[in-house]
């Protein structure tokens, strides 16, 4: 319905509400001080739940950084870093490696397990200590 001024009477106009709480006017060093924390979450490799408390190594291995988490008889490894997609072929093996050599232990032959079939960032192995 239009009114006398030849506007929408009643309507209003929807605001975005897409990140509000942090664009909000007034607020530009509360948004660089989430920031800085965002990304400094993002920094370092944290282990699955079922290995806290391990013991963590960083290892580097055919020049990728691997972060190792050593727990009983397995360990999770986590490859830090980018890697374009024609690199990710030695992956698993430089991870298996690097399992050895921060271990100690042998890793179980075919013992590899990853969340996403493929993975190249993050795996588990079963040891023999």
């Amino acid at each position: 319905m239009r009114d006398g001024r030849g506007t929408d009477a009643g309507l209003r106009r929807a605001r975005p509400a897409v990140n509000l709480p942090l664009t909000m006017t007034g607020q530009p060093a509360a948004m660089k001080r989430l920031a800085a924390l965002l990304i400094l979450a993002g920094c370092g490799a944290s282990p699955d739940p079922k290995f806290f408390g391990a013991a963590r190594h960083e290892v580097t291995r055919g020049g990728i950084d691997f972060v190792v988490f050593h727990k009983d008889t397995r360990a999770e490894v986590v490859r830090l870093g980018y890697l374009r997609r024609p690199r990710r072929g030695a992956v698993p093996l430089l991870m298996e490696q690097a399992v050895a050599d921060a271990t100690g232990c042998r890793v179980i032959l075919g013992s590899m397990k990853t969340r996403i079939p493929g993975d190249t960032g993050e795996a588990k192995f079963d040891l023999d200590c």
